[in-house]
């Protein structure tokens, strides 16, 4: 096969005696975790090369993009259209701060669509610059492994080359699952949902996870009937559950319409949209039907079970502490690996890979006190354990604080919408093991109230710590009274 490269020329030819590998790391898959393991191993020196499929804003088989799921087709683009469909409301609610608007404000849906691109462009592009900067080696196409050492990269035109590597990182992410019901091909997934050339105005979204009630709140921000339909009593499970049945509560006072324990059987082409048919007996017509059920690793066409690596029952690849497969030269970051499938988790995954491998310090990735957040309006940030986990888990009393107040900004807006905070403390250390906010701002707070999560600070500490006022995030300083404490006895479970 050809040995030459396709982007940043020539592939200079390695000195036997040095190196019989082409590279000391290839890594396929050009998303958040491939590009800083690439990148961070070139900077401890390694030789690297890097593969990715040509950009689309929308991914298959054949098109992807550098800069991966997030950047592209995810969180960033997403993040835009969450602020752009924030100031429908900020628009309302500046009425009563003395701004005199028009009854009619227009919302120009292509315009927002265009800056959209334009900023997943760029950001492509330092992406790329960021790999060459480092020295890593770019090729555009589609990378299989077709040995320990060896990759297979298929261009464009079909032309197959072959590179030998001492060690291949697998980054490939993971893609939108679409449920086995009639109609299915009718629906969209979030990557369509970012790109859509019309926007519609009624969209039937179905999953209960972090995209669904994203899209929920972004789509009835920009002004469209939004019915939002999932399987269990409550939005976002694994979420504590007193935040996520206020979440609930905000989708609905928003003008959501929820549709809980409900699953789709069923969507058909009519003249007036699509018509969707329920398991709960319901017919509902939209224009956009997003399905958003949950995400699965990007592994079928890299010829994985064919070179030995094993896969879980998803699909994904399976890695030990340090991201290594049962095959030794071969490693896997990020989604593909289905750990914790956060952008965050898969950059420190690659760190501490280019740190095992490269960096003669061999690092565990720590999956403890990861904050996370949903960017539904308002939005949810957590970090820690939820009650439920905290419960579950301890082997003393629990004590909960809580609180639950009217921002002073709806105060004069008028919007009926509260912000809820929430402390989990181990009783019998004092430490603060959970924190949760719904409300404004919540990521912005929680990421701060993180770091004193993970140095382990105490009630006792946060109390102790001066206020900034007049703010939201001054809350989590001054909750002095216990709402409940819970004995390590009783430990209810939840269903919901």
């Amino acid at each position: 096969m050809a040995r030459k490269m396709l982007i940043d020329g020539e592939v200079s030819q390695p000195n036997a005696e040095e190196n019989h590998y082409d590279f000391d790391l290839f890594v396929i898959g050009a998303g958040s975790g491939g590009v800083r393991a690439a990148r961070f191993s070139a900077n401890y020196g390694a030789k690297v090369g890097i593969c990715e499929l040509p950009f689309h804003p929308i991914s298959s088989d054949v098109e992807g993009g550098i800069g991966g799921t997030c950047v592209l087709r995810g969180c960033v683009p997403k993040k835009i259209l969450v602020y752009a469909a924030t100031y429908g409301g900020e628009l309302e609610d500046s009425r009563n701060f003395g701004w005199e608007l028009n009854e009619k404000i227009d919302f120009n849906w292509k315009k927002l669509l265009h800056k959209k691109t334009e900023e997943i462009l760029r950001l492509n592009g330092i992406y790329k610059r960021l790999l060459t900067n480092a020295g890593v080696k770019i090729f555009e196409g589609a990378g299989k492994i077709v040995g320990p050492n060896e990759v297979e990269v298929t261009q464009l035109d079909g032309t197959k080359l072959s590179y030998t590597a001492k060690h291949v990182l697998i980054a490939t992410g993971s893609r939108a699952q679409r449920p086995d019901i009639p109609g299915q091909e009718l629906a969209i997934t979030s990557d369509e949902a970012l790109s859509l050339e019309e926007l519609p105005k009624r969209a039937v979204i179905v999953g209960g996870g972090y995209i669904s009630v994203e899209f929920a709140s972004i789509w009835r921000g920009m002004g469209l009937t939004v019915d939002l339909c999932f399987r269990k009593e409550l939005p976002l499970r694994g979420f504590d559950d007193e935040m996520r049945a206020v979440v609930a509560r905000n989708l609905e006072g928003r003008g959501i319409n929820l549709h809980p324990r409900t699953c789709l059987t069923q969507l058909v082409k009519t003249e007036d949209g699509i018509k969707v048919t329920t398991d709960q007996g319901e017919e509902l017509t939209a224009d956009v039907v997003l399905l958003a059920i949950g995400r699965a690793p990007n592994t079928k066409r890299l010829n994985l079970e064919a070179v030995g690596v094993e896969l879980d029952q998803t699909g994904a690849v399976k890695v030990d502490e340090y991201s290594r497969t049962n095959i030794p030269s071969l490693w896997a970051v990020g989604d593909v690996t289905n750990r914790m499938n956060l952008t965050p988790v898969a950059l420190m995954e690659a760190t501490c890979f280019a740190k095992t491998v490269f960096g003669g310090k061999p690092t565990k990735p720590d999956y403890k006190d990861v904050p996370v957040a949903v960017f539904s309006i308002p939005p949810l940030s957590v970090v820690g354990l939820s009650e439920e986990e905290a419960i579950d888990q301890a082997n003393g009393d629990i004590s909960v604080f809580t609180s639950t107040f009217n921002p002073m900004k709806n105060t004069i807006s008028g919007r009926q919408e509260k912000t809820v905070m929430k402390l989990v403390v181990d009783a019998g250390t004092d430490k603060v093991i959970g924190a949760s906010m719904c409300g404004p701002d919540a990521p912005e707070v929680i990421q701060g109230i993180a770091v004193a999560v993970k140095c382990g600070a105490t009630k006792e500490q946060f109390d102790s710590t001066v206020g900034i006022h007049p703010s939201a995030a001054e809350e989590f300083v001054t909750m002095r009274s216990v709402t409940r404490r819970i004995a390590a006895s009783g430990k209810p479970k939840t269903n919901l």
